[in-house]
């Protein structure tokens, strides 16, 4: 479908036709597993704070409704397109399906820079293209949740045009919620703490001490510095990260609580006093135990995937790593992938329960919340190592055709209505 035409759409599908071939997909029975079931694009008006308006598009996208609601996040960004949103939308359905959730994959955004827009402007963006997305979303329908761009504070307003154009509250219509609107403790921590969870495992599976480990983090958002905090927990010595702007480097390990406090008053890493400068495609060639790509996608290709000098490679972003870096590193054992779909899991796992709250009115402490984060992750992760080990297959080709085979059974279970 050309409507979806974009290069990490194209990604998306040639992931898709390697694990389809794998797993013997009839021919006939590819394009309804392929292609997005429902694509909404609208147009989202903003009367700016000078009295101007400005339109913006905006979209949506569902892949597909068979084991239950779709879910996925929101990102503004100036780069957001259709076919963008539909890979998304498509790993997300892999990603639910791997992990045992009752939901189909989606995705949506609006093309724009949020950091062009005050605070004003952001609320009365968020909620012209709530109104929007009214018809196609709901606690049984689609559930978004915040990505790029978006936080709490987007959600709270996607919750509260919503509940006010249905005449009662629904938290249940989005997740990452503010606390006392419905959110789950937990959650917002819940991605980076999940990568730094498969980090852990994945240095038990090759005997690697974590302790004294040193590690990498491109993209130092909600994703990438709570995963930075995690592995410093457990002893690694994050030596380097970065965001747009560019990284910073220190041998001796990053003071975390300073960059984060820099990072907060400046909304950029430029000037960080507590390291050396570097760029982006310098600090994924860095040698170091774990590499955290947790910015945006295609980021390690078939150019620079022979020059990693990490033995693990966490993928904390969606997309991150294109086809033609997957071959390249096919070749090189010494290089231990946790994919996309497994390793960033956390997030949706802590989003279906803070839905799971929502729907009974009765939420769980923290530590509960975690534990059976954990639990779930722990399952997949054996699933996904027994998987390629019996396979003899890639740690990303284990995880999708794990992810792909359920939706595909789903999908001939229900049958096709005529």
């Amino acid at each position: 479908m050309d409507v979806y035409a974009h290069p990490t759409f194209d990604m998306a599908v040639r992931q898709f036709d390697l694990v389809a071939e794998h797993l013997e997909i009839p021919v006939a029975e590819r394009d309804r597993l392929k292609y997005p079931k429902r694509s909404l694009t609208v147009a989202v008006p903003l009367r700016r704070d000078d009295g101007t308006t400005t339109v913006f598009p905006g979209y949506r996208v569902q892949h597909h409704l068979s084991l239950g609601p779709t879910k996925g996040g929101i990102r503004y960004h100036p780069d957001v397109r259709l076919g963008e949103v539909a890979a998304l939308a498509m790993w997300m359905s892999w990603k639910c399906a791997l992990m045992g959730l009752p939901y189909g994959g989606a995705k949506g955004g609006v093309t724009v820079d949020p950091g062009s827009l005050s605070s004003g402007e952001l609320e009365r963006l968020t909620r012209r293209y709530t109104q929007e997305l009214i018809p196609f979303i709901g606690p049984q329908i689609d559930i978004p949740a915040p990505d790029l761009g978006t936080n709490e504070q987007t959600m709270a307003w996607m919750m509260d045009t919503y509940s006010t154009h249905m005449g009662h509250c629904v938290p249940g219509v989005v997740t990452g919620k503010p606390i006392v609107l419905g959110g789950s403790l937990g959650r917002r921590e819940a991605t980076g703490r999940g990568v730094g969870y498969l980090v852990g495992r994945a240095f038990e599976t090759l005997g690697i001490d974590q302790s004294g480990a040193t590690a990498v983090i491109q993209g130092f958002g909600n994703v990438g510095s709570h995963a930075a905090y995690s592995l410093a927990r457990h002893g690694a010595r994050v030596i380097a990260a970065s965001d747009v702007s560019g990284g910073t480097y220190n041998a001796a390990g990053l003071d975390l609580r300073a960059l984060e406090s820099h990072v907060a008053a400046h909304r950029t890493m430029a000037d960080f006093g507590g390291g050396e400068p570097i760029d982006n495609a310098a600090l994924l060639e860095l040698p170091c135990d774990v590499l955290v790509p947790a910015a945006m996608e295609r980021q390690i290709t078939g150019e620079n995937a022979g020059r990693l000098r990490c033995r693990v490679l966490a993928e904390g972003a969606n997309g991150p790593v294109t086809p033609d870096a997957d071959a390249i590193l096919a070749g090189r054992p010494e290089v231990f992938v946790i994919p996309d779909i497994l390793c960033n899991a956390g997030g949706v796992v802590a989003s279906y329960f803070e839905w799971v709250q929502d729907l009974q009115s009765f939420f769980w402490t923290e530590s509960e919340v975690t534990d059976r984060l954990f639990r779930l992750l722990e399952g997949a992760y054996q699933q996904t190592l027994l998987t390629a080990r019996k396979r003899n297959v890639t740690m990303r080709m284990a995880a999708m055709s794990l992810g792909v085979k359920r939706v595909w059974e789903a999908k001939r279970a229900r049958g096709l209505f005529p």
